[in-house]
């Protein structure tokens, strides 16, 4: 059985090492150097602070609920929800070197189609639901920030979209 073992284990690796051969077949090449290629990294864009450069009382105040706890926040992201994960929330996410129109192209999949704003002279989006849920995009070269405000199935208190636009202004005009 070892004998089995080893040849087949012998058989595999020269399989191996003959498809990594070299070939002077100069498309072949060109193809290798193409997949290759290092990606092309993100320019540096502004600073924004924890969560936007936004305090939980800011958060609080444009949500119009009596209370929202802070559920978690870190260096690029920060969520406040009442009742739980089903329950009202607002959330601010911080995205370095990601594409703004994938996150936008995604709004309009689940039914919120993305909407052209500009945000203190920054290209954005915004999708929204109705009066229960907003979501607010706005460019920063290669970065871009997302604030999220939903309602859920509890009567809103405030218009999402002016929560939402109102949390990217003080973020925008905090960015350093």
């Amino acid at each position: 059985m070892r004998t089995k073992l080893t040849a087949v284990a012998a058989i595999s690796l020269a399989l191996l090492m003959s498809g990594c051969g070299g070939s002077d077949d100069s498309a072949d090449n060109s193809d290798a150097a193409a997949t290759s290629a290092p990606a092309k990294p993100a320019a540096p864009g502004p600073f924004f602070g924890e969560c936007g450069s936004v305090t939980d009382q800011e958060v609080l105040a444009a949500f119009a609920m009596p209370a929202l706890p802070v559920v978690w926040r870190n260096s690029v992201g920060c969520v406040w929800e009442a009742s739980g994960p089903q329950g009202p929330s607002v959330s601010f996410s911080w995205y370095r070197g990601s594409p703004i129109g994938r996150e936008a192209a995604g709004s309009g999949l689940i039914g919120r189609p993305p909407e052209t704003i500009d945000v203190k002279g920054h290209p954005g989006f915004k999708g929204s639901a109705g009066n229960q849920l907003c979501e607010i995009g706005v460019q920063f070269g290669d970065d871009f920030i997302h604030w999220s405000v939903t309602y859920a199935d509890v009567p809103a208190t405030a218009d999402p979209c002016k929560v939402a636009n109102d949390l990217a202004e003080l973020t925008v005009s905090r960015a350093k």
